[in-house]
């Protein structure tokens, strides 16, 4: 992540509880419900900046919050939101901050009852969204190293992956700084089977046989708007693609693997396990797909014109 700098961040609008607000100002009381257990649901948008035609392009807006709203129902969050409402927030906040280059916003409906209690019934909700400026998550050029961790993702009968639960990310650090400190760039999560999973924050495709395989809605994954934009590209481009189990060996003797989320975007694997992935070099699909991808979601391509919100 390239952090914006204390000057953009003081000029920054968000939108807090009904009205928007400079960020600075975007506080919450520390008995909040949300910031005591974790009990908020949120998503991640990423907006493209095209300089050819000075456009501020938002990825899969609609998408996201329809994902929003179904993490919403999971975490007991009544009234549910509205997904046109929430979509013209986002928008205007968008408009607002008169971004001209690549940003994060990041929508949360959390509960905002202040008490102390663990429960999810009784509770008030309200709603936050912010939007900064924002580069690379993970590296997307050469390639990055990946150790499967001894954390385990938290199955559907514990916190459901398929909800984005602040809480639920907890695991997601786990992982992420078991593999960090033990000198990769980032993990790769079994389930209680020992299944693959995902990343500490994305879903994972591998090649085998010139196909793409990878794990299903039922092995504990967040169900991924970037992975199903990845299957709609593949399709185009006649990759097949299979959802299935995944052992953990396998990943070993794949031809390629990469990471695929809002934050990662497309990031080629080139280790895993101190295990080389093919070359060791980004694969020939991925980078077809990568490709596809990058220009996609800059409005490059008409027949994704779809996938898109323009700003401006």
């Amino acid at each position: 992540m390239e952090a914006a700098s204390t000057d953009k961040f003081g000029r920054i609008t968000a939108y807090l509880e009904g009205e928007f607000r400079p960020l600075a100002d975007a506080k919450v009381s520390v008995m909040t419900h949300a910031f005591l257990y974790g009990t908020a649901t949120f998503e991640g948008i990423r907006a493209y900046w095209s300089a050819d035609e000075q456009q501020l392009y938002a990825l899969k807006v609609t998408e996201h919050l329809e994902r929003l709203r179904a993490s919403c129902k999971i975490m007991l969050m009544d009234p549910l939101p509205d997904v046109e409402h929430l979509r013209s927030i986002v928008v205007e906040l968008l408009r607002r901050n008169e971004f001209k280059e690549d940003v994060y916003v990041r929508p949360s409906v959390y509960k905002s009852t202040q008490a102390i209690g663990v429960k999810l019934h009784g509770l008030e909700s309200d709603l936050y969204v912010i939007s900064i400026p924002f580069g690379d998550y993970i590296d997307t050029a050469t390639g990055i190293r990946c150790a499967t961790v001894a954390t385990r993702r938290t199955s559907d009968l514990a916190i459901p992956a398929r909800a984005k639960v602040a809480g639920n990310y907890v695991n997601s650090a786990f992982s992420k700084s078991e593999a960090g400190l033990n000198g990769f760039d980032e993990a790769i999560v079994l389930t209680e089977a020992g299944k693959v999973s995902e990343g500490s924050a994305e879903n994972l495709f591998m090649v085998r046989g010139g196909k793409l395989v990878t794990p299903g809605v039922n092995d504990d994954i967040l169900e991924g708007i970037t992975r199903a934009g990845i299957i709609e590209i593949a399709a185009e481009l006649g990759i097949p693609v299979v959802e299935r189990q995944i052992d953990r060996s396998e990943l070993y003797i794949a031809e390629e693997i990469f990471l695929v989320g809002t934050g990662a975007q497309v990031s080629p694997v080139i280790e895993v396990d101190h295990r080389t992935i093919g070359s060791g070099t980004i694969g020939t699909l991925t980078k077809r797909i990568q490709s596809r991808y990058f220009d996609a979601v800059r409005g490059k391509i008409d027949a994704y014109k779809h996938w898109l919100t323009p700003i401006y």
